[in-house]
């Protein structure tokens, strides 16, 4: 559970951000932190997309302390109070064979999110169905897991699949990922799987079906991955605000993953939230330059990606970092250009945070989430309230799983 705010926290958080005309520029480094570290303290934080491995929860990855971006201790110690654990499939080529396995494979991850809630860690961390649970277990102190589903794949063409899913846990499924699958074009073709640029010109008559379904059973749509045309086609479609679970700007970042204006703008009408993820190539565009110091500073320190300096000693690890500050890789001020960017866009109620920890995220300062606190610290410095840091950091995804559960209330 995160340290409560002492009454003197209380005092200080009221007289450095309760009046609207404090300037954090006019701010102390030392005030700076102490108001940050009140804030990250009192608001619920939730990461809306970190991926596992098919080994997670097991003797080879445990979830308490196993070397990983996310395991509970250092959740605990960043003050992450909820993660969304995703059951992450790569798309593959679309045969009966390959769509059994798909759902072989999206049963191993739920497997082991279950055997870490229920089984494993039971008095750390609880599973959460509903957004009331997620508020309920948070406030039993205990940290909070949610499932996502990343890739439509998982479901084949077996649109009853959903309801189990659905059973498991699962509370958003992202569309499609790189590649087309049956339910909508991705915003990345794979040739290699006979791709065309558009297979379906959004959605298809099954993905239709699919977010049919979704809404009835109360599952949030998360568009991140799939191609703008797809994006618009299931905002017309939905019932319910949809998501996008780890998408940045491409205002921005010129990225086909990320999310350009007039998306964002139908994304607002919508109610929905697009969630700022700090996926390094999504957050900026390194020039050749820094690419090529960033491979040498790989091979300097013989890591064969940076999310190998987990493992490294805490002072090799520090020097890992500095030297990604001196090439200028994306840190936590970059990621939060992407937030200023959307909430200029389409106003503080329709943008989120993610870090895209253990399936390629990891920024200067948010390198895991034991650094939770810097985006805190950084949105204080850039002047966001904590009712605006308690929205971004996760009232707003809660309001559209509350909606999304709403509409699936009215379905019956």
């Amino acid at each position: 559970m995160k340290l409560l705010p002492t009454p003197f926290c209380v005092v200080l958080l009221l007289a450095m951000i309760g009046c609207a005309d404090t300037d954090p520029a006019q701010m102390s480094e030392a005030d700076l932190r102490a108001t940050s570290e009140v804030i990250h303290d009192a608001v619920l934080t939730i990461d809306s997309h970190h991926d596992i491995s098919f080994n997670f929860a097991t003797e080879a990855v445990d979830p308490l302390n196993g070397v990983r971006q996310v395991n509970l201790q250092n959740m605990r110690a960043g003050g992450l109070d909820v993660g969304f654990f995703n059951v992450f499939v790569r798309q593959t080529e679309r045969t009966p064979e390959n769509y059994a396995q798909a759902k072989t494979d999206a049963m191993t991850k739920f497997d082991a999110i279950h055997r870490m809630a229920d089984e494993m860690y039971p008095h750390l961390i609880e599973l959460a169905y509903s957004a009331d649970d997620v508020e309920r277990i948070h406030s039993s102190g205990k940290l909070v897991a949610a499932i996502g589903i990343e890739n439509g794949y998982v479901i084949g063409t077996d649109l009853s699949l959903l309801e189990r899913y659905h059973e498991l846990g699962a509370r958003y499924i992202t569309l499609a990922h790189g590649g087309h699958n049956d339910i909508s074009d991705s915003s990345r073709p794979r040739p290699e799987f006979g791709d065309e640029e558009s297979e379906h010109d959004g959605i298809s008559a099954f993905g239709e079906r699919v977010i049919a379904e979704m809404n009835r059973l109360g599952i949030m749509v998360d568009v991140s991955h799939i191609s703008k045309a797809a994006v618009l086609d299931a905002i017309r479609l939905t019932r319910a605000p949809v998501i996008a679970s780890h998408s940045n700007t491409r205002a921005l970042t010129d990225h086909f993953r990320n999310m350009d204006d007039e998306t964002l703008l139908a994304l607002e009408d919508n109610g929905g939230v697009m969630q700022a993820t700090a996926l390094p190539v999504f957050v900026k565009t390194l020039t050749p330059e820094q690419q090529e110091a960033t491979s040498e500073l790989l091979a300097d320190f013989e890591l064969a990606r940076l999310r190998d300096a987990l493992s490294l000693s805490a002072d090799e690890r520090g020097k890992v970092m500095a030297r990604l500050r001196e090439i200028g890789y994306p840190d936590v001020g970059d990621f939060i250009d992407h937030v200023d960017h959307a909430v200029d866009l389409i106003g503080i109620d329709h943008v989120g945070l993610s870090s895209d920890f253990d399936g390629g995220g990891g920024i200067v300062d948010w390198f895991d989430a034991g650094e939770t606190f810097n985006v805190t610290l950084e949105l204080v410095r850039r002047g966001y309230s904590r009712d605006d840091i308690e929205k971004l950091w996760g009232g707003n995804l809660l309001r559209v799983w509350r909606e999304v559960e709403e509409v699936a209330a009215e379905s019956g």
